[in-house]
């Protein structure tokens, strides 16, 4: 006689295979008690079926009998455990189902070798019909497709080819919400097949058995769904020899402790499984295995919390991590290094004591293979990561790079010393990261660390030597004083632009990215003139002859971005940027001909910044002639390209809209675009009929700027542009070209004054309808802003819809009590909100301060929103004057009504 036994329950069967029992528990079969539920005189065949289905290891205690009894329990609908009695289905009902199942799975075992097939071929044509195949066997059979595929995942006899396409479509046509709705008998088979599949001599296949083991468990781990998994992967790391399946079962535990969150296990699970995980690293396994190990660790650092508080626990984990950072083998190195990254910045706290240990191990890396040279300079990243994270906190930090800045910064240097030629970019980038972020950190420190190696490398004969100086010099230029860092600057700069020579890409990429940098930090003419004229004009020159080149003329547009924008609040008498604005533009239009999409989008938006931070009192006529060219390349799209060319109208109207608004803030140009009014509408108008969301925006952001330049003349043009205004207000699909609707519909309220009155009941149905819409926070703001401007504009008209406004407004003034102060985009889209409310209430009253409108009823809610504002400890110091000026225009509105609604207020 067979016995199976799985925790209460035991199934028994004798030797001829012809009678199955199932036992309420062990003790009654050795009482040899009736309690027991019998099917008797099965045939063989139907037994055969059966344990087909539901294989079963005599005599073991492990997951194989749980799959027999839950069989029965389905097939025969017994309760759990087993029930005294007859059975309440027949033998015959039950032979009948079990013979289904066998032929459903026997078909799907025939077919799915040669079903696999196809998503290993090249061609498109046959894979998208497989795939849709696919998608049809995962809605009509998502259990026999899932069991399928995991046989031929596990069975050795297979082709390896059709065992990885397997694994692929296992993996993802296992869908986690949809996982739990498959009957319970199919789910542990397919988890018993997993669990096999992971000691498979073919590595890749217990990889993706781990892989889909890790999904499975992140949907049944927190229901308790599979108490057995944990202590059945910790087991296969107690046995001995089998490095595949030690492999398998720690990418396994790595992927549950990814799924899985803090809270899905307990303690002493989540201890167990961080001991095991450590424990593969030890010396004696297999390469495999403790690289496997490593990245399980990085995985399971969430749970390692209680560990790593504990001195005994954490000393062992790093000791383990140090050791295996010591490997012979440069994959296990490679391994440990990117283990010890993740704590460095897991547990940054913990890691004083490790720290002596930590930088030895580092220093060794430094001269190691690239790749472990590269985790090495990664760790001491994290590091300085979270020391300028915990900078000014009250939390300290233990000053690791300050105490370790004179051996740091020189070993990071020294590493790019040993590398030379085209091997040295990736190693550079990295090292340059870490040396700017430890700038950040060191401040002024850093320049006497690094200057005579920048110096040294900048002298040299060759590009990639002067790149790499370069580079370092541009790492660190964000941290020292801005004093500090010109004088080296204008020492070096010589040196840089004679490396623009090399032909190789990476030099010159290098060299124009560093004057980028050199721009962005250093250039500030509003504050100080950091960089000379002298300088700054030789740089200007260089970066227009680099813009001839196109592999780094993407990164030129960037620089002289940078060049322009250190101009935006400068004040002076002239500038460097005056001095080449003709130039530069020119340079950039040439550019702009190109069709790498890419490139011509950084050309326009760069020629935008150029005009937007140039001086257009000494400029003028430059900017006139720039915006006849605009206005010229805009009108050569013809109607067969207006498709095609939807993001160069795009771009075009984005610049134009930046002329626009340049000329049209002085009185002196505003005639300019007055009279160019006539030809830049109509081409506004065709670019609105096409029905693109990009051009659309710039359009509309062009209207109005045209609009609040030229006044009251833009009144001719309404009748045309009504129609794209209302349809900006109703692209609910797009909220961005609603809000640039609703901010044009305040220029053209500026522009018009009352003689908007003809379009504001239109425009205010719209306004009204956007706000009661699900989707309006994004638009509230700039709405409740437009109230007031089209108060303003039409004035006492505006009483028709004031009640409505106000009402809306009320609930704004609820929502800004809503709003969680603790998210920062939360809070500044309150602060939002707050401002734009203040806004339309100052302009209502401001309206209906002379009309005969009751005031009082309003008041309660004015005063009620200002208390809201007033006790806000965390509102913007602009809300607190605002809260006090609308406050003063309200006493001034009420006028001699004041006593009225003191005594409304008092009763």
């Amino acid at each position: 006689m067979c016995v199976c036994m799985f925790e209460s329950d035991c199934i028994v069967f004798d030797s001829e295979n012809s009678i199955i029992c199932l036992y309420k528990t062990p003790y009654e079969i050795a009482k040899r008690r009736t309690f027991y539920y019998k099917i008797t005189q099965i045939p063989r065949s139907t037994l055969r079926i059966l344990l087909r289905l539901f294989p079963v290891a005599c005599g073991t205690t492990d997951r194989d009998g749980t799959h027999l009894i839950a069989a029965f329990r389905l097939l025969v609908r017994l309760p759990s455990p087993a029930i005294v009695g007859p059975p309440s289905i027949s033998d015959f009902l039950v032979r009948l189902h079990l013979r289904q199942l066998c032929n459903r799975s026997e078909k799907m075992n025939m077919d799915i070798t040669e079903f696999l097939k196809p998503f290993r071929l090249s061609d498109a044509k046959i894979y998208e019909t497989s795939a849709q195949q696919l998608t049809q066997l995962q809605k009509e059979n998502l259990a026999g497709l899932l069991l399928s595929l995991s046989q031929e995942l596990s069975d050795d006899g297979k082709p390896p080819e059709s065992r990885a396409s397997a694994g692929i479509v296992l993996n993802k046509s296992l869908d986690a919400s949809a996982w739990m709705s498959i009957d319970i008998s199919t789910r542990l088979q397919i988890k018993d097949l997993l669990l096999n599949t992971l000691g498979s001599s073919i590595s890749e296949a217990g990889q993706t058995a781990a892989l889909v083991i890790g999904k499975i468990a992140s949907v049944e781990i927190p229901i308790k769904a599979w108490p057995q998994l944990l202590g059945c992967l910790l087991q296969n790391m107690t046995e001995q020899g089998s490095s595949n399946l030690k492999k398998a079962t720690l990418e396994s535990l790595g992927c549950i402790c990814e799924g899985v969150s803090y809270d899905g296990l307990d303690q002493v699970e989540a201890k167990s499984v961080l001991v095991a995980v450590v424990e593969g690293m030890d010396a004696t396994q297999h390469k495999s295995v403790r690289v496997a190990a490593a990245a399980a660790l990085i995985k399971a650092l969430e749970f390692a919390q209680t560990l790593f508080k504990d001195n005994t626990d954490r000393d062992y984990i790093m000791k383990m991590l140090c050791e295996t950072a010591l490997a012979t083998e440069a994959e296990i190195r490679k391994a440990a290094f990117e283990c010890l990254v993740s704590v460095a910045s897991t547990y940054y706290d913990y890691m004083e004591p490790h720290m002596s240990t930590l930088f030895e191990l580092t220093e060794k890396a430094f001269k190691d293979e690239e790749n472990i040279a590269l985790q090495a300079v990664g760790f001491w990243s994290c590091i300085c990561d979270e020391e300028i994270r915990l900078t000014g906190d009250s939390y300290p930090h233990f000053r690791f790079i300050e105490t370790s800045k004179c051996r740091l910064v020189p070993m990071l240097l020294e590493t790019l010393s040993k590398k030379d030629g085209n091997d040295i970019w990736d190693l550079l980038m990295a090292v340059g990261t870490c040396l700017g972020l430890i700038a950040r950190i060191i401040g002024d420190s850093i320049v006497q660390l690094v200057i005579f190696f920048v110096d040294e490398k900048l002298s040299k004969e060759d590009g990639v030597s002067r790149a790499v100086g370069a580079y370092v010099l541009g790492t660190i230029l964000e941290g020292p004083s801005a004093e500090r860092m010109s004088a080296r600057v204008s020492t070096v700069l010589p040196s840089l632009l004679t490396a623009w020579k090399d032909e190789n890409s990476h030099v010159k990429s290098t060299i124009v990215w560093t004057l980028s940098r050199i721009l962005e930090v250093l250039h500030k003419p509003a504050t100080s003139f950091a960089i000379s004229s002298d300088h700054l004009g030789r740089i200007i020159k260089f970066l227009l002859e680099c813009l001839k080149s196109s592999d780094v003329a993407y990164m030129v547009c960037g620089a002289i971005y940078d060049f322009a924008k250190g101009y935006e609040d400068f004040k002076g008498e002239s500038s460097m940027l005056t001095h080449c604005l003709a130039d530069i533009t020119t340079s950039l239009i040439a550019t702009a001909e190109t069709t790498d999409v890419q490139l011509q989008s950084a050309a326009y938006e760069t020629l935008s910044a150029v005009v937007r931070h140039s001086d257009l009192s000494k400029t003028s006529q430059i900017i006139k002639d720039l915006h006849r060219k605009m206005i010229s390349k805009l009108s050569q799209i013809s109607s067969e390209d207006i498709e095609k060319q939807g993001d160069l109208r795009a771009l075009l109207c984005g610049v134009l809209q930046v002329i626009i608004r340049k000329l049209g803030s002085m009185e002196e140009t505003k005639s300019f675009i007055l009279q160019a009014a006539d030809k830049i509408m109509p081409l506004l108008i065709k670019v609105f009929k096409c029905e693109s969301s990009t051009e659309h925006k710039e359009t509309m952001l062009a209207t109005g700027a045209l609009a609040y330049a030229i006044g009251s003349k833009f009144e001719d043009y309404m009748p045309q542009f009504d129609k794209y205004l209302k349809m900006g207000l109703q692209n609910y699909d797009n909220h961005q070209v609603r809000i640039i609707s609703v901010g044009v519909v305040g220029d053209i309220c500026r522009a018009l004054g009352d003689k908007m009155f003809s379009y504001c009941d239109d425009i205010m149905e719209l306004l009204f309808e956007n706000l009661s819409r699900n989707d309006s926070h994004p638009v509230k703001p700039p709405i409740f802003s437009c109230f007031g401007d089209m108060a303003l504009a039409v004035g006492k008209n505006f009483g028709r819809h004031v009640d409505r406004a106000m009402l809306m407004m009320q609930e704004g003034v609820k929502l800004c009590g809503e709003i969680n102060v603790d998210d920062e985009e939360m809070l500044e889209y309150g602060n939002q909100l707050k401002r734009s409310i203040f806004e339309a209430y100052s302009a209502i009253l401001q309206v209906l301060k002379n009309s005969k409108a009751d005031l009082t009823l309003y008041s309660p809610q004015l005063l009620k929103f200002i208390e809201v504002v007033v006790k806000d400890a965390d509102r913007d110091e602009s809300l607190g004057k605002a809260a006090v000026e609308l406050l003063g225009d309200l006493a001034n509105a009420l006028g001699p009504h004041i006593s009225v609604f003191n005594r409304k207020m008092s009763k």
